[in-house]
């Protein structure tokens, strides 16, 4: 009978493979926007693809995959992947439709906008003075509150600032200047993306985040 000497700790790591739901389109668009990015800023090339790139950064926004645990799979370093993360959002949310417009555009149509309740995407809470805007006495938690606008069919199309957990939904929506009709409803397509599940970013990134997951949401559905 053999015998080994070799520790646990001794063994090389081992890597799993996990499903991402999503579409073709949505890995293309990405991409796409990551190779024009760094082609504009004259950034030379990195060593993993465009497309192995947004592979990753999709994957953090959807599953919220920890950046360590992503970086091990793949590497590279932590920072590296939240630098392209932050990157991608920023990339997503420059494309996010502008409430004049996207108004406009509805009421061109003959449609009728449907202004959603406010929701609290949940944030890691900090000690400080400074954090306590951000508790929601409502929820009971520390977050970030926002408003979203669907059209007639639910599709998502226009979502507003965050503002502090402890605003309430009708101080955001005189903060967006938003008169429309009023009407609940299930923002579960947005929810799909599990890095609002707890924002672990800096609060600062909150906006542009989740402008880019309207962009992203507005791509996988449509009804």
């Amino acid at each position: 009978m053999r015998t080994t000497k070799t520790l646990a700790e001794d063994a090389p790591s081992a890597v799993y493979q996990c499903r991402l739901p999503l579409s073709t389109k949505t890995l293309t668009l990405v991409a796409g926007l990551l190779r024009g990015h760094l082609k504009a800023i004259g950034s030379r090339r990195r060593k993993p693809p465009s497309g192995k790139i947004a592979l990753i950064v999709l994957a953090v926004l959807r599953h919220d995959r920890r950046l360590a645990d992503m970086a091990g799979g793949n590497n590279v370093s932590a920072s590296t992947i939240r630098r392209w993360v932050l990157e991608v959002i920023d990339l997503l949310a420059a494309r996010a439709p502008r409430l004049d417009r996207i108004l406009k555009q509805i009421a061109k149509a003959g449609g009728q906008v449907v202004l959603l309740d406010g929701t609290l995407v949940r944030t890691r809470r900090r000690t400080g003075q400074a954090n306590r805007k951000n508790y929601s006495g409502k929820h009971k938690v520390h977050g970030l509150s926002f408003l979203a606008l669907t059209d007639e069919q639910g599709n998502l199309i226009w979502i507003s600032s965050a503002k502090p957990g402890r605003s309430s939904e009708i101080t955001t929506a005189r903060h967006n200047k938003i008169t429309a009709w009023l009407r609940r409803f299930d923002l579960g397509d947005l929810k799909n993306w599990r890095v609002l599940t707890r924002l672990r970013l800096n609060a600062r990134h909150a906006t542009a985040l989740l402008r880019a997951l309207l962009v992203l949401t507005r791509l996988e559905v449509a009804r």
